[in-house]
């Protein structure tokens, strides 16, 4: 299991290598996704209790360090 971060984590043998939080079976993915379609932090903190407010924060803070990058559309044939 590598750390990307101070919670999120990237194991090819847990959610297929999709980064998790901590090495539980909660992809970053899935977290995003939540908020994306208006809860709560504290929504998603209910119906994932083993997850804590800085996993959520580090979740946001993954998903702004990958805008962060630069990215060209190449034309496909």
């Amino acid at each position: 299991m590598e750390y990307i971060s101070d919670r999120i984590t990237i194991d090819d043998k847990l959610c297929n290598g999709k980064p998790t939080i901590r090495g539980l079976r909660i992809s970053v993915q899935t977290i995003l996704e939540f908020l994306g379609a208006g809860e709560t932090k504290d929504e998603v903190l209910r119906q994932y209790p083993s997850l804590e407010m800085e996993d959520i924060d580090a979740c946001l803070k993954f998903a702004s360090a990958l805008m962060n990058r630069n990215y060209t559309i190449k034309k496909v044939a």
